[in-house]
């Protein structure tokens, strides 16, 4: 191995992890969360300002929870007390309380106190927060991957905002496998093939990605290679990996076979290649997030009870866990197989979509504006609006809710099966009315 690619293993801290190693340092570091992050946005806003509210970040794991508390802590120049909510009780929340007063006396400094699965608290733990937040001895940050809306009490909740977060792009997850080959020197370098698997194993969690790097790594680094290919991932990570299958198949062929499956409404097929993908080591809740996707765009409205199945089988699977949970998501893939199939909706999403994006910004009419006050009344905002409810049907029959120099479009148009059928029997009755109103 050249002197370059084992640079990586010198570091100050050999022994931390490459995930802790590559963690930012700074906020523009921060690979991913635009929307939170990004100029103007609501935590840049708060990083600036230095007015840090209490706050609840919700996301996915491996999506920089953790660093973005720590880097909150920083910028703030505050003491950072972390607690996980698996671990910890009762007791260690009043340790770190006495903790944080004692460094106020002293220093005048602030406390932010981290919760790492705040959702695991129950009711009486998350409750012994509220009088310190409410006097602002703390800054409470809470990291979950349970919605917040069910799993944190409501009184905590209130005094807290909720950031969410995303899964990392396939092009921000390169950047940080561009990180990480930087950190490990010149010489290491990864074939294409190698870089298509690594990203999809990832998918879209930084930290699987890391781990994943760092075994690699320090393999290439005992083989003494400096190009890794795709023969030498196979032999070196092939269970790591997790490609879910015996044979050798890569894992996107057999996902590829099974949401195949899935839209060919064979329940054999797609029961079949999810247990051999179970069989050979998947993460079940990946799984259940292609069952999702499934469900959004190869059923859409032609049932929408199977987007909630998909979700409820993988928050069964959060919660119980194997076996238990792989049965849900058997369930729910047995589900998808069978139900009525449409993608008319993921088709009108896509359409509208590129309208929007090639189109100009077009007026909303006066006649759907709001009029809050007696100035937008007097400009006309809301004159003449129909409101549908005082009509027949419920319907204001031969109204125009587009801007009114738009072409006529139609994104959504529904199948005949399922519920869309009878989506299609009601659309087709309105545009009848339609016709008549013109007709007059």
């Amino acid at each position: 191995m050249t002197q370059g690619t084992s640079a990586l293993f010198d570091r100050t801290e050999p022994h931390a992890p490459l995930a802790e190693r590559l963690r930012p340092k700074t906020l523009d570091e921060v690979v991913g969360q635009s929307h939170l992050l990004g100029e103007g946005k609501p935590l840049r806003l708060a990083f600036t300002s230095g007015k840090l509210p209490s706050m609840i970040l919700w996301g996915p794991p491996g999506v920089g929870k953790t660093t973005l508390a720590r880097l909150i802590a920083n910028t703030a120049d505050a003491d950072f007390i972390p607690l996980s909510a698996v671990l910890a009780g009762v007791k260690d929340i009043r340790e770190a309380v006495q903790s944080a007063e004692f460094s106020l006396q002293q220093s005048g400094r602030r406390t932010i106190m981290f919760v790492d699965e705040v959702h695991r608290f129950n009711k009486s733990q998350q409750d012994a927060f509220l009088p310190y937040v409410e006097s602002g001895l703390l800054t409470f940050i809470g990291a979950t991957t349970e919605n917040p809306s069910f799993e944190v009490n409501s009184a905590l909740l209130s005094r807290a905002q909720v950031f969410v977060l995303n899964a990392l792009s396939e092009a921000e997850l390169s950047q940080l496998l561009e990180r990480a080959l930087q950190s490990a020197g010149d010489g290491l370098t990864l074939a294409a093939e190698v870089r298509e698997q690594v990203l999809a194993y990832a998918d879209g969690d930084a930290r699987r990605l890391f781990n994943l790097l760092e075994g690699l790594f320090n393999a290439a680094q005992s083989a003494g290679i400096s190009n890794i290919d795709e023969i030498f991932l196979q032999n070196s990570m092939a269970s790591k990996l997790r490609l879910f299958d015996k044979g050798g198949e890569a894992f996107y062929d057999q996902i590829s076979a099974l949401h195949k499956s899935v839209r060919g409404s064979n329940p054999d097929a797609a029961l079949y290649w999810f247990m051999r993908m179970l069989d050979g080591g998947a993460d079940p809740l990946y799984l259940g997030r292609r069952i999702i996707r499934m469900a959004i765009e190869d059923i859409g409205l032609a049932d929408p009870r199977a987007q909630t199945m998909a979700l409820e089988a993988c928050q069964i699977y959060e919660r119980l866990g194997s076996p238990e949970g792989d049965l849900a998501l058997a369930n729910a893939v047995l589900y998808m197989a069978v139900a009525a199939k449409s993608n008319a909706a993921y088709n009108a999403y896509n359409q509208a979509k590129a309208f929007v994006g090639d189109d100009k910004s077009r007026p909303v009419p006066l006649h759907l504006r709001n009029a809050p006050t007696k100035l937008m009344k007097a400009l006309d905002y809301g004159k003449e609006y129909r409101y549908a409810h005082n009509e027949a049907e419920a319907y204001a029959a031969g109204e125009n809710y587009l801007p009114e120099d738009m072409p006529a479009v139609q994104f959504y148009v529904p199948t005949p099966r399922g519920l869309e059928g009878k989506i299609s029997e009601k659309l087709a009755h309105l545009k009848e009315l339609d016709k008549k109103v013109k007709k007059k």
